[in-house]
Protein backbone atom coordinates (compact mmCIF):
# COMPACT_ATOMS: atom_id res chain seq x y z
CA UNK A 1 0.00 0.00 0.00
CA UNK A 2 0.84 3.27 -0.98
CA UNK A 3 2.27 5.78 1.99
CA UNK A 4 0.80 8.64 0.01
CA UNK A 5 -2.11 9.54 1.01
CA UNK A 6 -2.81 12.86 -1.21
CA UNK A 7 -0.53 14.90 -3.77
CA UNK A 8 -1.05 16.67 -7.07
CA UNK A 9 1.90 16.86 -9.84
CA UNK A 10 2.93 19.07 -13.11
CA UNK A 11 2.30 17.65 -16.33
CA UNK A 12 5.06 14.72 -15.34
CA UNK A 13 4.03 11.60 -13.22
CA UNK A 14 6.00 11.70 -10.21
CA UNK A 15 7.79 9.13 -7.90
CA UNK A 16 4.75 7.73 -6.62
CA UNK A 17 2.42 7.18 -10.22
CA UNK A 18 -0.35 8.38 -8.53
CA UNK A 19 -2.12 11.76 -7.64
CA UNK A 20 -3.62 14.40 -9.42
CA UNK A 21 -2.23 15.94 -12.52
CA UNK A 22 -2.22 19.84 -13.41
CA UNK A 23 -1.09 21.67 -16.48
CA UNK A 24 0.93 24.32 -14.75
CA UNK A 25 2.39 25.18 -11.62
CA UNK A 26 -0.04 26.39 -9.33
CA UNK A 27 0.22 29.07 -6.68
CA UNK A 28 0.75 28.14 -3.02
CA UNK A 29 -3.11 28.70 -2.71
CA UNK A 30 -3.78 26.17 -5.34
CA UNK A 31 -1.26 24.14 -4.21
CA UNK A 32 -2.41 23.65 -0.78
CA UNK A 33 -5.73 22.83 -1.50
CA UNK A 34 -4.76 20.82 -4.23
CA UNK A 35 -2.40 18.31 -2.45
CA UNK A 36 -5.17 18.12 -0.02
CA UNK A 37 -3.47 19.46 2.47
CA UNK A 38 -5.76 22.30 3.49
CA UNK A 39 -6.12 21.35 7.24
CA UNK A 40 -4.59 22.58 10.51
CA UNK A 41 -2.77 20.98 13.49
CA UNK A 42 -4.84 21.30 16.67
CA UNK A 43 -3.36 19.87 20.14
CA UNK A 44 -5.43 18.13 22.37
CA UNK A 45 -4.93 16.83 25.49
CA UNK A 46 -4.68 12.64 26.82
CA UNK A 47 -6.95 11.21 29.36
CA UNK A 48 -6.13 7.97 31.40
CA UNK A 49 -9.46 5.57 32.13
CA UNK A 50 -9.85 7.01 35.27
CA UNK A 51 -9.83 10.35 34.17
CA UNK A 52 -7.32 11.91 35.16
CA UNK A 53 -4.99 14.03 32.33
CA UNK A 54 -1.69 13.27 31.74
CA UNK A 55 0.69 15.68 32.16
CA UNK A 56 2.90 17.67 29.54
CA UNK A 57 1.80 15.42 26.81
CA UNK A 58 -0.73 16.16 23.81
CA UNK A 59 -2.00 14.66 20.82
CA UNK A 60 -1.47 15.97 17.88
CA UNK A 61 -4.90 15.65 15.62
CA UNK A 62 -5.85 16.41 11.86
CA UNK A 63 -8.67 19.42 12.36
CA UNK A 64 -10.73 18.10 9.62
CA UNK A 65 -11.42 14.34 10.47
CA UNK A 66 -10.13 14.25 14.15
CA UNK A 67 -7.39 11.55 13.09
CA UNK A 68 -4.36 10.67 15.20
CA UNK A 69 -0.86 11.94 14.10
CA UNK A 70 1.07 11.58 17.15
CA UNK A 71 2.11 11.91 20.70
CA UNK A 72 4.07 15.18 21.65
CA UNK A 73 5.79 16.85 24.43
CA UNK A 74 4.42 20.48 26.11
CA UNK A 75 7.74 21.78 23.95
CA UNK A 76 6.55 20.94 21.01
CA UNK A 77 5.75 23.79 18.68
CA UNK A 78 3.16 23.41 15.80
CA UNK A 79 4.39 24.14 12.08
CA UNK A 80 1.03 24.58 10.11
CA UNK A 81 1.16 23.34 6.63
CA UNK A 82 0.27 27.05 5.38
CA UNK A 83 2.82 28.37 7.27
CA UNK A 84 5.45 25.81 5.11
CA UNK A 85 3.75 27.39 1.89
CA UNK A 86 4.15 31.13 3.23
CA UNK A 87 7.84 30.36 4.23
CA UNK A 88 8.57 29.24 0.53
CA UNK A 89 6.75 32.09 -1.03
CA UNK A 90 8.42 34.59 1.04
CA UNK A 91 12.36 32.98 0.46
CA UNK A 92 11.57 32.83 -3.12
CA UNK A 93 9.80 35.59 -3.59
CA UNK A 94 8.55 36.47 -7.14
CA UNK A 95 9.00 33.62 -9.73
CA UNK A 96 8.05 30.57 -7.35
CA UNK A 97 6.17 27.70 -8.87
CA UNK A 98 5.06 24.59 -7.08
CA UNK A 99 5.81 21.07 -8.63
CA UNK A 100 4.51 18.49 -6.25
CA UNK A 101 2.87 18.45 -2.89
CA UNK A 102 1.28 15.97 -0.61
CA UNK A 103 0.55 14.44 2.51
CA UNK A 104 2.46 10.63 3.45
CA UNK A 105 1.32 8.64 5.91
CA UNK A 106 -2.42 9.52 6.63
CA UNK A 107 -1.14 13.07 7.05
CA UNK A 108 1.78 12.63 9.75
CA UNK A 109 4.32 13.67 7.05
CA UNK A 110 3.91 16.64 4.46
CA UNK A 111 6.21 17.61 1.66
CA UNK A 112 6.06 20.51 -1.47
CA UNK A 113 8.54 20.91 -3.95
CA UNK A 114 9.10 24.12 -5.29
CA UNK A 115 10.92 25.37 -8.44
CA UNK A 116 13.00 28.36 -8.21
CA UNK A 117 12.56 31.09 -10.98
CA UNK A 118 16.23 30.60 -12.35
CA UNK A 119 18.43 27.59 -14.27
CA UNK A 120 21.81 27.11 -14.44
CA UNK A 121 23.92 25.73 -16.64
CA UNK A 122 26.95 23.47 -15.87
CA UNK A 123 29.41 21.90 -18.69
CA UNK A 124 26.99 22.56 -21.15
CA UNK A 125 23.98 20.76 -18.52
CA UNK A 126 20.80 22.66 -18.23
CA UNK A 127 20.42 22.23 -14.19
CA UNK A 128 16.89 23.33 -12.51
CA UNK A 129 16.94 24.22 -8.39
CA UNK A 130 14.49 23.42 -6.69
CA UNK A 131 13.08 23.72 -2.83
CA UNK A 132 12.08 21.09 -1.05
CA UNK A 133 10.37 21.35 2.57
CA UNK A 134 9.05 18.49 4.46
CA UNK A 135 7.51 18.53 7.88
CA UNK A 136 6.04 15.76 10.43
CA UNK A 137 3.08 16.36 12.41
CA UNK A 138 3.90 13.05 14.70
CA UNK A 139 6.89 14.14 16.69
CA UNK A 140 9.36 11.81 14.90
CA UNK A 141 10.95 14.35 12.77
CA UNK A 142 12.17 18.19 12.13
CA UNK A 143 11.18 20.95 9.94
CA UNK A 144 13.59 20.22 7.10
CA UNK A 145 14.12 22.72 3.66
CA UNK A 146 16.43 20.96 1.08
CA UNK A 147 18.06 22.19 -2.14
CA UNK A 148 17.97 19.74 -5.09
CA UNK A 149 19.27 19.99 -8.45
CA UNK A 150 17.66 18.13 -11.19
CA UNK A 151 19.27 17.62 -15.03
CA UNK A 152 16.79 18.99 -17.58
CA UNK A 153 17.35 16.34 -20.29
CA UNK A 154 16.85 13.46 -18.11
CA UNK A 155 15.18 14.29 -14.81
CA UNK A 156 17.84 12.97 -12.58
CA UNK A 157 19.08 14.40 -9.35
CA UNK A 158 22.52 15.41 -9.23
CA UNK A 159 22.48 16.12 -5.29
CA UNK A 160 26.40 16.59 -4.29
CA UNK A 161 27.58 16.53 -0.52
CA UNK A 162 29.90 19.63 -1.01
CA UNK A 163 32.17 21.39 1.52
CA UNK A 164 32.05 24.78 0.37
CA UNK A 165 28.17 25.15 0.39
CA UNK A 166 25.30 23.76 2.71
CA UNK A 167 22.64 21.88 0.99
CA UNK A 168 20.09 20.94 3.64
CA UNK A 169 18.80 22.87 7.03
CA UNK A 170 16.66 21.76 9.52
CA UNK A 171 14.84 22.72 13.06
CA UNK A 172 13.49 20.77 15.81
CA UNK A 173 9.34 21.23 16.88
CA UNK A 174 10.99 23.38 20.02
CA UNK A 175 11.64 26.79 20.85
CA UNK A 176 10.64 29.18 18.45
CA UNK A 177 9.82 27.97 15.42
CA UNK A 178 9.07 31.46 14.14
CA UNK A 179 12.31 32.50 14.89
CA UNK A 180 14.32 28.90 13.20
CA UNK A 181 12.74 29.86 9.97
CA UNK A 182 13.52 33.31 9.95
CA UNK A 183 17.11 32.03 10.36
CA UNK A 184 16.72 29.31 7.92
CA UNK A 185 14.98 32.11 5.25
CA UNK A 186 18.62 33.90 5.54
CA UNK A 187 20.89 30.96 4.75
CA UNK A 188 18.65 29.42 1.90
CA UNK A 189 18.61 33.22 0.36
CA UNK A 190 21.95 32.13 -0.36
CA UNK A 191 21.24 29.04 -1.83
CA UNK A 192 22.82 30.18 -5.62
CA UNK A 193 25.94 29.63 -3.51
CA UNK A 194 25.03 25.88 -3.23
CA UNK A 195 25.24 26.15 -7.46
CA UNK A 196 27.60 27.65 -7.69
CA UNK A 197 29.60 25.20 -5.40
CA UNK A 198 27.84 22.38 -7.63
CA UNK A 199 29.14 24.17 -10.99
CA UNK A 200 32.98 24.77 -9.73
CA UNK A 201 33.36 20.69 -8.58
CA UNK A 202 31.72 19.56 -11.63
CA UNK A 203 34.25 21.77 -13.95
CA UNK A 204 37.42 20.63 -11.31
CA UNK A 205 36.11 16.72 -12.36
CA UNK A 206 35.48 17.63 -15.57
CA UNK A 207 39.64 17.65 -15.29
CA UNK A 208 39.80 13.92 -13.98
CA UNK A 209 40.75 12.57 -17.31
CA UNK A 210 38.85 8.38 -17.30
CA UNK A 211 41.36 6.25 -20.17
CA UNK A 212 39.57 3.03 -19.76
CA UNK A 213 42.07 1.11 -17.65
CA UNK A 214 41.58 3.79 -14.70
CA UNK A 215 37.94 4.48 -15.60
CA UNK A 216 37.24 0.34 -14.86
CA UNK A 217 39.88 0.88 -11.55
CA UNK A 218 37.64 3.46 -10.69
CA UNK A 219 34.32 2.34 -10.56
CA UNK A 220 35.88 -1.03 -8.51
CA UNK A 221 36.65 1.59 -5.53
CA UNK A 222 33.65 3.36 -6.16
CA UNK A 223 31.43 -0.03 -5.59
CA UNK A 224 34.06 -2.55 -4.03
CA UNK A 225 33.14 -5.94 -4.14
CA UNK A 226 34.57 -7.99 -1.22
CA UNK A 227 34.84 -11.49 -0.41
CA UNK A 228 33.28 -11.08 2.54
CA UNK A 229 29.67 -10.51 0.58
CA UNK A 230 27.17 -12.88 -0.01
CA UNK A 231 26.27 -13.98 -3.30
CA UNK A 232 23.69 -12.71 -3.71
CA UNK A 233 25.49 -8.72 -2.44
CA UNK A 234 27.99 -9.11 -4.88
CA UNK A 235 25.40 -10.13 -8.03
CA UNK A 236 23.73 -6.86 -7.03
CA UNK A 237 26.87 -5.21 -6.61
CA UNK A 238 28.05 -5.94 -9.92
CA UNK A 239 24.83 -5.44 -11.94
CA UNK A 240 24.94 -1.81 -10.12
CA UNK A 241 28.80 -1.48 -11.73
CA UNK A 242 27.88 -2.44 -14.84
CA UNK A 243 24.64 -0.53 -14.93
CA UNK A 244 27.13 2.87 -14.33
CA UNK A 245 29.90 1.61 -17.02
CA UNK A 246 26.58 0.93 -19.38
CA UNK A 247 25.24 3.92 -18.75
CA UNK A 248 29.03 5.62 -19.09
CA UNK A 249 29.30 4.23 -22.28
CA UNK A 250 26.24 4.65 -23.91
CA UNK A 251 23.04 6.95 -22.49
CA UNK A 252 22.37 9.10 -24.84
CA UNK A 253 22.93 12.42 -23.11
CA UNK A 254 26.67 11.34 -22.14
CA UNK A 255 28.03 9.84 -25.45
CA UNK A 256 29.04 13.01 -26.41
CA UNK A 257 31.08 14.09 -23.44
CA UNK A 258 34.21 13.52 -23.04
CA UNK A 259 35.70 10.99 -21.15
CA UNK A 260 36.23 12.54 -17.59
CA UNK A 261 35.15 12.23 -14.16
CA UNK A 262 32.38 14.95 -14.92
CA UNK A 263 30.76 12.10 -17.23
CA UNK A 264 31.47 9.33 -14.75
CA UNK A 265 29.16 11.45 -11.95
CA UNK A 266 26.60 11.34 -14.39
CA UNK A 267 26.49 8.25 -14.93
CA UNK A 268 26.53 7.27 -11.36
CA UNK A 269 23.64 9.83 -11.02
CA UNK A 270 21.97 8.20 -14.14
CA UNK A 271 21.92 4.72 -12.45
CA UNK A 272 20.74 5.75 -9.05
CA UNK A 273 17.49 7.53 -10.53
CA UNK A 274 16.59 5.00 -12.62
CA UNK A 275 17.97 1.60 -12.08
CA UNK A 276 15.52 -1.29 -10.99
CA UNK A 277 15.97 -2.60 -7.40
CA UNK A 278 16.50 -6.56 -7.25
CA UNK A 279 13.90 -6.48 -5.08
CA UNK A 280 11.18 -3.92 -4.86
CA UNK A 281 9.93 -3.20 -1.70
CA UNK A 282 6.19 -1.61 -0.27
CA UNK A 283 8.31 1.15 1.12
CA UNK A 284 10.86 1.37 -2.07
CA UNK A 285 9.02 4.52 -3.76
CA UNK A 286 9.51 6.50 -0.85
CA UNK A 287 12.59 5.54 0.17
CA UNK A 288 13.74 6.68 -3.08
CA UNK A 289 12.43 10.28 -2.93
CA UNK A 290 13.97 10.14 1.24
CA UNK A 291 16.91 9.46 -1.01
CA UNK A 292 16.58 12.77 -3.21
CA UNK A 293 16.45 14.71 0.17
CA UNK A 294 19.19 13.53 1.73
CA UNK A 295 21.35 12.87 -1.15
CA UNK A 296 22.86 9.26 -2.09
CA UNK A 297 25.70 7.58 -1.03
CA UNK A 298 26.86 6.28 -3.85
CA UNK A 299 27.16 10.00 -5.71
CA UNK A 300 29.16 11.11 -2.87
CA UNK A 301 31.23 8.02 -2.72
CA UNK A 302 32.00 8.70 -6.65
CA UNK A 303 33.16 12.63 -6.19
CA UNK A 304 35.16 11.83 -3.02
CA UNK A 305 37.04 8.84 -5.14
CA UNK A 306 37.30 11.26 -8.43
CA UNK A 307 38.99 14.30 -6.51
CA UNK A 308 41.21 12.03 -4.43
CA UNK A 309 42.90 10.66 -6.99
Amino acid sequence: MHAVESMFYVREVPWHKIGRCVESAPTSEDAIRLAGLDWDVVQQPIYLGNGSQIPDNFANVRSTDGRFLGLVGNRYQIVQNRDAFSFTDTLLGEGVTYETAGSLKDGRTIWLLARMPETVEILGDEIMPYLVFTNTHDGSGSVKVTMTSIRCVCNNTLNLALKQAKRVWSARHTGSIESKLDDAMETLQLAHKYIEATKETMEELYKVKLPDDKLYKTIQNIVPIGDDLSDRQRDNLRRISDDILYRYNNAPDLINLDRTGARLVQAVADTTSHIEPVRRTANYEENHFKTMLDGNDLLNRTVGVLLAA
